[in-house]
């Protein structure tokens, strides 16, 4: 008797557990209303946090952005958009206009620092381009057609690019986030708000082609021109394509990675230390090449007047060269 009464109590809860899981899920429908989803809210998290580092510049013939990445007032921006002035108009997200000195730039990467008057200014902290992934997101923020803090939001679609028509010696970002005029110089941040590029271009008559400085290049051009106010840059004189590990195998190439050389330029000090077209460079001052960005990290931490070696494999032999490095031109 005792067993037949338990079980039509076991019954008619299960019954009200199924009829309040019913409710529940029709109610929580209007309850979750208003909540965004993570990515969406970290977008918004980015662009509140950063926004006030992002400012307005201006010159006579131009403007631009830029952002504010030292406290005491440094400013990074790009080279075009302070052109040949001396000094500029910095207008910050809160109002505030100074009067910004042109410190220094170096053209061939497209970069300017400016320094303002000023102490505590909001400012954002750097990421380590080098460490760069395909497909994590990117936001940039910056001032197009006069229309200030405006945020947009994409992927990083490809790393050390040289697209044609942009004409600045470096290996770029390339985002689908929208970059339009008066973006220049304005930052392209990742999804903890650290600035991982410096906005500089898009291809014309295109959409999702933009291009951003990675912020390593920048960083080295900044600690430069605040200490000794102009920028000398390591040269070697060589275009190449990286090779790999799956092209390696399918064609069968006497290296598993590295960088194939596709151009020497006459007389530099690649051509001077011997290497040709069609070498594999495997290594370079003693690292191993294995990504497309290695060989820019390095030649960044080398000084013209460097002697470095580099080891490459030319006919399936391997060999080592040594190389004076040159100065690039700014």
């Amino acid at each position: 008797m005792r067993v037949e009464r338990i079980l039509p109590l076991k019954r008619r809860m299960k019954c009200q557990a199924a009829v309040l899981a019913v409710f529940a899920i029709l109610f929580a429908v209007p309850a979750a209303q208003g909540q965004l989803p993570t990515e969406e809210q970290t977008v918004i998290t980015v662009a509140r946090n950063a926004t006030p580092s992002v400012v307005s510049v201006s010159r006579r013939g131009g403007s631009g952005s830029g952002v504010i990445i030292r406290s005491d007032g440094v400013v990074l921006t790009n080279a075009h958009v302070v052109g040949n002035a001396r000094t500029v108009e910095i207008r910050t997200a809160d109002g505030q206009t100074f009067t910004g000195t042109v410190l220094g730039r170096d053209t061939s990467i497209d970069i300017a620092v400016v320094r303002v008057d000023a102490r505590n200014l909001p400012s954002s902290p750097l990421a380590n381009s080098d460490e760069l992934q395909v497909g994590q997101v990117a936001i940039a923020i910056g001032n197009p057609l006069g229309l200030d803090r405006t945020v947009t939001r994409g992927v990083v679609s490809a790393v050390n690019r040289d697209p044609r028509g942009v004409g600045i010696a470096t290996g770029l970002i390339q985002t689908d986030a929208a970059i339009n005029p008066g973006n220049s110089g304005g930052p392209l941040l990742d999804s903890a708000g650290r600035v991982m590029g410096i906005n500089t271009a898009m291809l014309a008559g295109t959409t999702g082609l933009g291009f951003a400085i990675p912020i390593n290049v920048a960083v080295d051009a900044v600690d430069q021109i605040l200490a000794t106010g102009r920028v000398r840059r390591a040269y070697l004189g060589i275009a190449s394509r990286v090779i790999e590990p799956e092209v390696a195998r399918r064609f069968n190439l006497p290296v598993e990675s590295g960088l194939v050389v596709t151009l020497v330029e006459r007389n530099s000090p690649a051509d001077r230390a011997g290497l040709r077209v069609q070498d594999f460079i495997v290594g370079f001052g003693g690292e191993r090449i294995r990504h497309s960005g290695d060989l820019p990290r390095l030649l960044r931490a080398r000084r013209p007047g460097d002697r470095v070696t580099i080891e490459i494999v030319r006919e399936g032999q391997p060999a080592t060269l040594t190389a004076q490095l040159g100065e690039a031109s700014t």
